[in-house]
């Protein structure tokens, strides 16, 4: 989130100690004593907000909020004054001030308004990103996370080998997301409004993957684990290829398929074609700057899900998350921000250490409990509220031990 606060102030006196307030507070001041020198910095694209004293030789903080807003109505202003002045608090609300302090006001008073002004402002800027992104309708972007180098490396070559049309290997640890780099190539291509079919690999008979071919006729078809294809499979896949196939292949691996080929348990005429175009996706131990951005972004995902207000998500707990090794990559991290979500943050480091079965049980059983706590402990409402046939709600109790009386009120 952003934490710069652009603060203007005639007093020189008045800016110092302000400053000092903020970046006690882990914020970012930057202090100017007028509108002229302020209005430098505001624009449309500034990320932070604006703390600005009212009275001002010259311009005032009126015509300051009057020109922020000229330039982005969205921009959280906050105005002070120390003349208790209840009109002009009047005034500057109706002109659409995010906020109104009285000079000298306590710094607990001035943090926690300017840490709403910014949370708002970080929350329209993503929002604006987002719908940016859906407008220039570029699934790479919108689908696939990360400001690392690696993180957008990634993406200019999904984007380009997307465009190619030709027969794509994706690989990565267990968790990374490949089925989803997967889709985000389909759709970046010139096949995107024909189908998208998933398969895994193993145990793909000759019969089922000719339906498959045929499901995806025209767009693409996803063998994931493409090691584990049955050895007649991959013979009959390996002349589809060399002729003219109904669809494209995208395949997967969480292997060394080098290894594979050598040990003789993968054809090399498939290996070797698949090979051609390949995209490799970094763990989050390679690009660990990522891990907060993923997170925020499966914590409004888990939130959706759950029904609940997204939690705040400290500086410090991102350095936490960071600091892990997240073996599981995406899909652990998606597991610790459902329990962020759930109240339980002191465990996410400890999910960390868990099996991704084990988490994942976790995370349903919480689940569980909060939708029959939403729904005063009414089974069949609460199954309800997650789409599950009432069967599989009471199988799933059982299995967790949970009682739904337990959470009536």
């Amino acid at each position: 989130m952003t934490r710069s606060v652009l603060v203007v102030d005639d007093d020189a006196a008045v800016r110092d100690a302000v400053s000092q307030t903020l970046e006690l507070a882990d914020l970012d001041p930057m202090p100017v004593g007028s509108f002229v020198a302020a209005k430098d910095h505001i624009n449309r694209g500034f990320d932070g907000v604006i703390l600005s004293d009212i009275r001002m030789p010259g311009r005032d903080g009126f015509h300051l909020l009057d020109y922020a807003h000229a330039q982005d109505p969205d921009l959280p202003v906050i105005l002070l004054t120390g003349e208790g002045d209840i009109p002009m608090a009047v005034q500057a609300m109706g002109q659409g001030a995010f906020d109104f302090l009285e000079k000298p006001c306590a710094p607990s008073d001035l943090l926690a308004v300017l840490e709403r002004a910014l949370k708002t402002r970080a929350l329209v800027l993503e929002n604006r990103r987002l719908t940016e992104l859906v407008e220039t309708g570029d699934p790479a972007a919108r689908m696939l996370f990360g400001s690392s180098d690696l993180a957008e490396a990634m993406r200019t070559r999904v984007r380009r080998f997307a465009q190619l049309d030709a027969d794509v290997l994706v690989t990565g640890a267990t968790g990374t997301g490949i089925s989803k780099v997967a889709e985000v190539i389909h759709l970046s291509s010139t096949r995107s409004k024909a189908p998208f079919v998933k398969q895994a690999a193993a145990d793909l008979n000759v019969p089922h993957l000719e339906a498959a071919l045929q499901d995806a006729q025209g767009g693409s078809l996803f063998l994931d684990e493409i090691a584990l294809l049955p050895a007649n499979t991959q013979l009959y896949l390996a002349e589809v290829l060399e002729g003219s196939a109904k669809a494209r292949l995208l395949a997967g691996s969480t292997r060394d398929l080098d290894d594979v080929v050598a040990q003789g348990r993968l054809n090399a005429d498939l290996y070797y074609r698949v090979n051609t175009m390949t995209v490799r996706i970094p763990s989050l131990a390679e690009r660990p700057e990522d891990i907060p951005v993923l997170f925020r972004h499966y914590v409004a995902q888990a939130s959706e899900q759950a029904g609940l207000q997204a939690p705040d998500i400290s500086p410090d707990f991102e350095a936490t998350l960071m600091a892990q090794n997240w073996p599981g990559n995406a899909r652990s991290l998606m597991s610790a921000a459902m329990r962020f979500v759930l109240g339980m943050p002191e465990d996410v480091t400890e999910a960390t250490d868990l099996g991704l079965s084990e988490q994942m049980a976790r995370v349903e059983r919480s689940l569980l409990i909060a939708a029959l706590g939403r729904h005063n402990g009414m089974a069949a409402r609460a199954a309800e509220g997650l789409k599950l046939p009432r069967k599989t709600f009471y199988d799933k109790l059982k299995r967790y031990g949970i009682r739904a009386e337990d959470y009536r009120r």
